[in-house]
């Protein structure tokens, strides 16, 4: 009896040290960000853009690459595996020389971008299985990634919305 309990302990201890040295073996373990900007994405269509009022004060583009595109123009929820959305940002800035033309302030423009102007989501249902199927990324003006901390208030702030593939940006024919 005393050499199964050894076995059985051994056997445990085993799977328990695969779990924590196995990457995306265990739920915490599981990959949630994306640390490597998509290359071409400035040539990605448009879904559509946004301005964020607020603290932000921001105007935005959001982009998705082919398989982004297909599946927003198809209704398709979930988004397929591969699809990447973009989103960059500019700082919401009213344009003196064109308010001068039109004689009073009615025209805003795309400004300097703010410190973190870029983010994206990258769909990958196995990959990123521990917030709901998709990769978050934020990325400075340098091209850097944000600091993990920043990027854990991507997940919890589209969770909400888990109903519409966690996605807040609706196709814009």
């Amino acid at each position: 009896m005393g050499r199964v309990v050894r076995l059985l302990a051994a056997a445990a201890l085993v799977a328990a040290a695969a779990a924590v040295v196995l990457p995306g073996a265990g739920h915490g373990d599981q990959e949630v960000y994306v640390t490597k900007i998509p290359e071409g994405y400035r040539d990605w269509r448009l879904v559509s853009v946004a301005h964020e009022a607020g603290p932000l004060n921001d105007i935005r583009a959001i982009l998705g690459n082919d398989v982004a595109i297909k599946a927003y123009r198809d209704k398709t929820l979930p988004f397929p595996d591969g699809a990447i959305i973009a989103r960059i940002a500019w700082k919401f800035t009213p344009s003196e020389e064109n308010n001068k033309i039109f004689g009073r302030e009615q025209s805003w423009v795309a400004g300097d971008p703010p410190d973190w102007y870029l983010q994206f989501m990258v769909k990958d249902s196995k990959k990123y299985a521990a917030t709901g199927g998709w990769g978050y990324a934020q990325f400075d003006k340098d091209g850097k990634p944000a600091p993990e901390a920043k990027m854990a208030t991507c997940y919890p702030c589209h969770e909400p919305i888990k109903a519409r593939d966690f996605l807040f940006t609706r196709y814009t024919p």
